[in-house]
């Protein structure tokens, strides 16, 4: 395979719009497994996302220029899955199963194309939601993070020369490959790239794959995004995220039905999916609300992925829950992917050795860690935490909790009625820097 020079490519990008966004592809395989469930149960569903930058000193409106971004977003909204992508999706085996997708949701992907966007600014910020059908907007949250991130990394990198850029990128090479040697070093490690929504950039994003793959070999067990996947050889992975069980609660009609609307989205999942796609995501309303209500069925599936609380604490909760249901722990699945760095990775490891099978979700700090790498003083290259997450259905405020109120997301006044209905406990505030 034919290495890139990212530095000299980086440089010479002259021409008037170098696309961040090539492929509707280029996004992570759960965004698709989601918009089969939502297009083949909830057609009717209009969900808007929103943009929130968490990290409140980085002024986004100064830093991306507003014609850069509407042509980035405007180029995306072009694109169509090709003829050999929609091959390749129904065709292709994932998670040991063949024809994952339906022919007829195959048929409707091929003239899939991303809705409209509503952009403006507000004290720095830019204000940018996707309003629409819930099956349409859906698609929209990986790009448009993806955009946004890079074109904040091409901002930094706008004054630097060719030979500062080759520092730049070697000294973060080098820095990547140390983390890889620390993980190599973890004999039965699986590790998976999950980094596409805050990488650096789409280049950099594939060349840490590609020194994944060679790094730790059989290790690296694939990566969330669909694109590098089929460039790659390599597995397709990823589950169900936070807008399913938010959109659900945002429906709700009763206090009742709002309680049960984590355990719906699971049942409504486990109608399409089985085996090892029954991974449960237990902390959208808090993981303690949601392990004292779950129902005995959801302890028969596969494994959970504790994402925002501390790993060995979250991890050891379930566990407890695990046996309390009288399960072996030993057979069960612990997927960790919140914020990982090399140092998370290594302690989760030597505390759940042996006592449940794990997987590391390997984000941000993958794919985007340049800090201390510039060979000019500059922070502006530093990962921030940006999402797109959904803020209303059908014309009604969504929600998330989280297990670290940090990440609580939506209206106050509607964040305060599901405290008062799944209740605060387990919710510990920490940083939260991706």
């Amino acid at each position: 395979m034919t290495k890139t020079d990212i530095a000299r490519r980086v440089y010479n990008h002259t021409w008037k719009l170098d696309p961040i966004v090539r492929s509707l592809l280029d996004t992570d395989f759960y965004k698709l497994l989601m918009l089969q469930m939502i297009w083949g149960m909830y057609p009717k569903v209009d969900a808007t996302f929103t943009l929130i930058n968490r990290t409140t000193s980085v002024r986004l409106a100064d830093e991306i220029d507003e014609g850069e971004l509407r042509e980035q977003l405007d180029h995306a909204r072009t694109l169509r899955f090709s003829k050999k992508e929609m091959i390749w999706l129904g065709g292709n085996n994932f998670y040991g199963r063949k024809q994952i997708f339906e022919p007829e949701f195959l048929a409707w992907l091929e003239d899939f194309r991303l809705p409209g966007y509503e952009l403006t600014r507000r004290d720095g910020q830019y204000v940018l939601s996707f309003p629409g059908p819930w099956m349409y907007t859906t698609l929209w949250e990986i790009p448009a993070l993806a955009i946004i991130n890079e074109l904040r990394s091409r901002a930094a990198m706008r004054s630097f020369g060719p030979f500062a850029l080759d520092v730049l990128y070697a000294r973060a090479k080098a820095k990547m490959w140390a983390k890889t040697e620390r993980l190599k070093a973890l004999p039965g490690i699986r590790i998976s790239d999950f980094g596409t929504r805050r990488r650096h950039s789409f280049l950099w994003q594939r060349w840490c794959v590609e020194a994944l793959k060679e790094g730790i070999g059989d290790a690296f067990t694939g990566t969330s995004n669909v694109l590098l996947a089929m460039d790659n050889d390599l597995e397709a992975l990823g589950t169900n995220a936070h807008e399913l069980p938010m959109v659900f609660a945002a429906l709700a009609n009763s206090e009742q039905e709002l309680r049960q609307a984590p355990y719906k989205v699971l049942q409504d999942w486990q109608r399409y999916y089985g085996g090892n796609l029954l991974i449960v995501l237990p902390d959208t309303f808090g993981t303690a609300a949601f392990l004292r209500d779950a129902p005995d069925w959801i302890a028969d599936w596969t494994g959970f992925r504790p994402d925002s609380a501390p790993p060995i604490e979250g991890g050891e909760k379930i566990l407890s829950w695990w046996r309390e249901k009288g399960k072996d722990p030993k057979q069960k699945l612990l997927i960790f992917s919140d914020g990982l760095e090399v140092e998370t990775i290594e302690e989760a490891y030597r505390h759940f050795r042996g006592k449940v099978r794990m997987s590391f979700g390997w984000g941000t700090n993958l794919t985007n860690d340049f800090e201390g790498c510039a060979p000019t003083e500059t922070n502006s290259l530093d990962a921030i935490s940006l999402v797109c997450k959904v803020s209303e259905a059908n014309g009604r405020p969504a929600v998330k909790l989280s297990d670290n109120p940090a990440k609580a997301t939506g209206d106050e006044k509607e964040i305060k009625r599901y405290l008062r209905i799944f209740g605060e406990k387990g919710r510990v505030e920490q940083l939260v820097k991706v």
